[in-house]
């Protein structure tokens, strides 16, 4: 067990060493990048993802928007079935009474109100999927422009995401940011928001 530490503490320095020979070795001349770097210079944080997503304002306002939609979705699905369902049970009930005929052009018009409505269910699947990979596309891209800024201002070369997916073994409480990330995140969705009401405000008062 001791070895297998040494060795993944090893491995993480390495690795280390890596992303700063690279971070400031991009774009210098070969003659600069033999120039020796202190990796203690080299800036490091990381945020807890969990906490970050669980706190955010944003997330939270736009998770519950497709909730709503997925429940209203839902229930359409749900009635379209039920309509047909019906159908079906009117025409079981009736069969008997019925000619050759009009039971052929019942079970037809059934069938295809059958591959419609699973069409319909395909149709709302899909365009689920792809509310999901925009709110997740939103928001990641929201979090690393934040993050670059974030990481500007105070110096940072990386910022890494902590959780038990991510490749990071430990990481000390000092450089967990997710506090300030998790408070700017919120404070900078805030001001878009009101800039947004007082936007639509201006707009109605001029109509």
């Amino acid at each position: 067990m001791k070895n297998l530490s040494l060795i993944l503490n090893a491995v993480l320095l390495v690795a280390v060493g890596i992303l700063f020979y690279l971070h400031f070795s991009a774009g210098k001349p070969a003659a600069a990048s033999a120039s020796s770097v202190n990796p203690g210079d080299l800036k490091i944080a990381y945020i807890k993802s969990d906490s970050v997503l669980k706190h955010y304002d944003y997330l939270k306002v736009n998770k519950l928007q497709l909730e709503e939609k997925t429940k209203k979705m839902d229930q359409d699905y749900r009635n379209r079935a039920t309509g047909l369902q019906n159908e079906i049970t009117a025409y079981q009930r009736n069969v008997s009474s019925m000619t050759l005929g009009q039971v052929r052009a019942v079970e037809e018009d059934l069938g295809k109100k059958q591959q419609n409505l699973q069409m319909f269910q395909q149709s709302l699947s899909q365009q689920l999927m792809e509310e999901e990979a925009k709110l997740n596309k939103e928001l990641y891209d929201r979090i690393t422009v934040f993050l670059k800024k974030y990481g500007s201002d105070r110096d940072l070369q990386i910022v890494l995401k902590f959780d038990p997916t991510s490749d990071v073994l430990f990481a000390g409480d000092a450089l967990d940011i997710s506090p300030d990330v998790i408070t700017g995140l919120n404070a900078e969705y805030q001001l878009e928001k009101s800039g947004a009401a007082a936007k639509a405000d201006s707009t109605a008062t001029k109509k």
